[in-house]
């Protein structure tokens, strides 16, 4: 088997994400070396709590080593009680976001076996869709005020480009033509938007079905980002990729985690042409900071998420094959009804969800 080399840049950030990163960590690695690739993990200080130490919350030299390395793997960033001066929470990870230009935020929507669900319709016990969040421009573009604010009014410029768009809806057909090679998901492309309020959004729909025409072999649709909201409670197994605007996908994906159980149970990735985050949807949870009763599900499938990328981006498919084992040992783990992380009403600490994947793992 040919070995593969990656450096991986860790930042376990603040509260519960120095709890549940290492451990997580020592699976990914675990997957990665059962297949012959070798992950060389390098933890940077970055995050709420070294603000507040230091007055800097992602010192310059640990972002250039993040932005040098292979992927960067993230987990929970920020606390309450932490802000900058002018109000706004101090997450390192937008940082990341915006100078990496990750544009693609990819927050995958897929139930796990023996977890309890909102939804009583048995068709969601299986979901598998994606929700692809455009995550440097749209209404999050100029997140601090406008040039017009005033006493009166306040307002926030919502601006997308062409150029990000005609990446960000690439990359949705190829990931749907993915996933029907990998005999998931329905070769469909939904684009979620607000056409028929907003004018950008009404111009985001043309240059979404201008590249759909260079993927005839993948279905384009689209529909409006309330009723897509409506469909996600209603038949959310009617979605394959959805991708959408920025606000749009930091909403949706929160839906989409609670068709999944709860955030701890959410991972997710931010791409860009040269670089990639992955990290789990929940916050730091400082209120069981310490505690082990933090569930690191979220942490580890955004791990293999890494693990995927990776291996498709670099032509390893070794490392795809690891990814897809580290999955399975998550799915088989909680098939086997034997964890059930808190937040789920369950009683199972950290430890014994790393335990019972593990064993997966390596049975």
């Amino acid at each position: 088997m040919a070995s593969a080399s990656f450096r991986i840049a860790v930042l376990p950030g603040d509260g519960i994400g120095k709890e549940i990163t290492d451990p997580s960590v020592q699976l990914v690695r675990e997957a990665a070396h059962q297949f012959g690739t070798t992950l060389d993990f390098e933890t940077l200080e970055a995050g709420a709590e070294l603000y507040e130490k230091t007055g800097v919350a992602f010192p310059e030299e640990n972002f250039q080593r993040a932005a040098t390395s292979d992927a960067i793997y993230l987990c929970a960033m920020g606390l309450p009680n932490v802000r900058y001066p002018d109000g706004t929470e101090v997450g390192p990870q937008h940082d990341l976001r915006k100078r990496l230009s990750l544009y693609a935020g990819v927050r995958p929507c897929k139930t796990m076996p023996g977890i309890p669900l909102p939804l009583a319709d048995p068709r969601t016990r299986k979901l598998d869709f994606v929700i692809v969040r455009e995550s440097t421009e749209g209404l999050f573009a100029f997140p601090r005020g406008h040039e017009a604010d005033d006493e009166e009014y306040a307002h926030n410029l919502l601006r997308i480009s062409r150029t990000t768009c005609d990446k960000l809806f690439d990359f949705c057909f190829r990931l749907a033509r993915r996933r029907r090679e990998q005999s998931v998901g329905q070769n469909l492309v939904t684009h979620i938007d607000k056409a028929n309020v907003l004018s950008s959004q009404h111009k985001a729909r043309q240059w979404f079905y201008e590249v759909a025409a260079k993927h005839p072999d993948v279905k384009a649709a689209h529909q409006y980002v309330d009723f897509a909201a409506f469909d996600m409670v209603r038949r959310p197994w009617v979605f394959d990729v959805m991708p959408t605007e920025n606000q749009y996908g930091d909403i949706l994906s929160d839906l989409a985690a609670a068709l999944m159980g709860g955030l701890g149970m959410a991972p997710s990735a931010e791409l860009g042409d040269d670089n990639a985050v992955f990290q789990p949807c929940h916050g730091t949870a400082p209120d069981i900071a310490g505690e082990g009763k933090a569930n690191p599900t979220a942490m580890i499938l955004s791990g293999a998420m890494m693990l995927d990328y990776l291996g498709d981006k670099r032509s390893v498919p070794a490392a795809c094959r690891a990814a897809a084992k580290l999955t399975s040992a998550v799915e088989s783990a909680y098939a086997r009804g034997e964890i059930m992380p808190y937040e789920l009403g369950g009683s199972s600490p950290t430890k014994a969800i790393i335990d019972a994947i593990g064993k997966e793992l390596t049975r």
